[in-house]
């Protein structure tokens, strides 16, 4: 029997983070509701969290299953199709991926290894921790790359607040101290936001340890905090912290972490038996030599100014695991609103292609950066064509902060259920501890 093509396009999204759930639901939108498209979505999860909230879920002041999509719920509304599963392999000459068996907690096989056909392939899969092959940060650092490695640590950490208020004995060195490697946004936020909950667990009874008791540290190559970001947003934060009491170290390279704490390259060790790795990203494993694509060294597949890849251009990619050039050097940096960005320029590209018309490429617009300190601080830059860059900080920068979060909001769900979201989120929020407590 004759294979016949499909008389509709299959447009293939691979990751379903903020760049690819958004170009699937735009798509979905415009092409699926109209039949003039067949759009699939993969992803190895059943649910999806905005990943710079992650930190949050991490410390407990964010509940995940509050500000969770389901998967399958957005794609019944938006047209488009949701397959769970985890992308294997390629093949680019049959137009081809391969996802992965899912395995249920006992480990039985609930969904079948399987073949999906494309004409059009998104890959949008993110990045994952890089732990340079530091020695022991594997076996005994967390990592905040999924929502589930968010909760472990939550769940862990609350463990050791338990057991350190009742166990009667003074605590052992290190033993409720935190040491977070890497200074960079994930880092910095995740500090204040630990800062927090440790005042807010004594105020909800565990009184027998103070918070002066736990010390959280962050240890930084760089010789400052944030490398990435302007020196005048790093001091900003770094005075900030301070007065926080968290422990800044710069200039130290991490070189093992040990059961009880860090060590750096100077043969400084911090104690510390609860340590998270947020030194530096790469993309996913699989990507590298997948179908003769070209990847860098961090496995990131380069892509061309339309996003598409060198060796294959029905094949594109976006987000973190996508380098892209920028016209001066280096490549478009890892941040969501470059995400939110090339998520935009895709749905205008892939609707071209499907016409033979020629492509946009794709210019990053550099918006700015901001860090946000739970309650006590938000700082950042803000990029604009007439003002330059402008320093902006406290309650204005707080409010730019949260808007990033209701921009991808709006792309998922329209402006009507956007704020239908905030006002249920004040109604939990008026009647719900200010921390997850269990």
């Amino acid at each position: 029997m004759t294979s016949t093509k499909p008389s509709k396009p299959r447009i293939v999204i691979v990751g379903g983070g903020a760049g690819g759930l958004e170009l699937a639901t735009k798509l979905g939108r415009r092409l699926g509701r109209g039949e003039l498209a067949e759009i699939t979505l993969v992803d190895a999860n059943r649910t999806h969290i905005w990943k710079p909230l992650l930190h949050e879920v991490a410390a407990g002041t964010l509940d995940s299953h509050e500000d969770e999509l389901e998967y399958l719920a957005q794609a019944s509304t938006c047209d488009f199709r949701f397959k769970l599963g985890r992308m294997i392999d390629l093949d680019r000459e049959r137009k081809e991926i391969r996802v992965a068996a899912t395995l249920n907690q006992d480990g039985e096989e609930i969904i079948p290894e399987r073949v999906f056909g494309y004409d059009i392939l998104v890959l949008a899969v993110g990045s994952v921790s890089n732990d340079f092959n530091v020695q022991g940060v594997s076996q005994h650092c967390h990592f905040l790359d999924t929502t589930r490695q968010a909760e472990v640590f939550q769940t862990r950490l609350m463990e050791a607040y338990l057991k350190a208020h009742t166990q009667g004995k003074p605590l052992e060195a290190g033993q409720l101290d935190v040491a977070i490697a890497g200074a960079g946004a994930t880092g910095v936020e995740l500090a204040a936001q630990l800062h927090k909950v440790s005042r807010l667990l004594n105020a909800y009874g565990l009184d027998e340890i103070t918070p002066a008791q736990i010390k959280i540290s962050i240890i930084e190559a760089a010789d400052r905090i944030l490398p990435g970001l302007p020196p005048n947003l790093s001091e900003k934060t770094a005075a900030e912290l301070r007065r926080l009491n968290i422990h800044l170290i710069t200039g130290e390279r991490v070189v093992e972490a040990t059961k009880d704490g860090i060590k750096t390259h100077t043969g400084r060790f911090i104690p510390a038996q609860i340590k998270v790795w947020a030194a530096g990203i790469k993309a996913p494993d699989f990507l590298k030599d997948l179908a003769g694509l070209e990847t860098n060294r961090i496995n990131q597949l380069v892509v061309l100014p339309t996003l598409q890849t060198t060796r294959d251009d029905s094949i594109f990619a976006l987000g973190d695991c996508a380098a892209c050039p920028l016209p001066g050097g280096g490549t478009v940096p890892p941040r969501a609103q470059s995400a939110h960005q090339q998520a935009n320029l895709l749905f205008k590209s892939i609707r071209c292609k499907l016409r033979g018309n020629p492509l946009p490429e794709y210019k990053y617009l550099d918006y700015g950066s901001l860090v946000s300190l739970g309650k006590y601080s938000t700082v950042g830059n803000l990029m604009g064509n007439l003002t330059g860059t402008v320093m902006v900080e406290g309650f204005v920068a707080r409010l730019v902060y949260l808007s990033l979060y209701k921009m991808h909001q709006l792309a998922l769900y329209g402006p009507f259920r956007t704020g239908m979201l905030a006002v249920s989120h004040l109604f939990r929020s008026s009647v719900h501890p200010e921390i997850k407590l269990h």
